[in-house]
């Protein structure tokens, strides 16, 4: 299974300039707990903004790039989204951690969304709407803590059948 995880802004917003707008603890606990044993599938730039391979994650990159070499050891290349979605079939569980080109490259591919959905809008130059596209329906939300005055809930979607 093809699974999405990801934070988004009230009005879509995911980050500006490959980074993270926010910082909620709660938020990355969530997709600590999520995907740790799991792969996590991202684009080059995403891997390029890890300060190191997160631990107990199989890290698994797609690029265009034929000769790129990943800066950390042991990171999984491809160079189509299709050849990372057939690599992951024989998974029972692989994460898209984003960016927004991967994100909509294997959203047509995606079984399920985890959405950190926060109740406050940020400027931002990346964003993600897969959620709010027909074809999904929300499944759970639970509420989160709230952080600096960030509400938030924790959503899952899956794919309508």
């Amino acid at each position: 299974m093809l699974a999405m995880i990801v934070a988004v802004a009230e009005n879509g917003v995911i980050g500006k300039d490959n980074q993270l707008i926010w910082r909620i603890p709660e938020d990355l606990a969530y997709f600590k707990q999520r995907t740790t044993g799991h792969v996590i599938i991202m684009g080059r730039n995403t891997l390029e903004s890890l300060p190191f391979l997160l631990p107990k994650r199989e890290h698994w990159v797609i690029t265009s790039q034929l000769d790129y070499i990943p800066p950390y050891e042991g990171v999984k290349v491809f160079h189509s989204p299709e050849d990372a979605v057939q690599a992951a079939k024989d998974l029972d569980l692989a994460y898209c951690i984003g960016g927004a080109q991967v994100y909509a490259s294997l959203a047509p591919y995606a079984d399920r969304l985890y959405v950190t959905e926060l109740h406050q809008s940020f400027e931002g130059d990346v964003e993600f709407h897969v959620h709010e596209q027909e074809g999904w329906q929300e499944v759970e939300r639970i509420p989160g803590a709230g952080h600096e005055g960030i509400s938030y809930d924790f959503v899952t979607y899956e794919r309508k059948i």
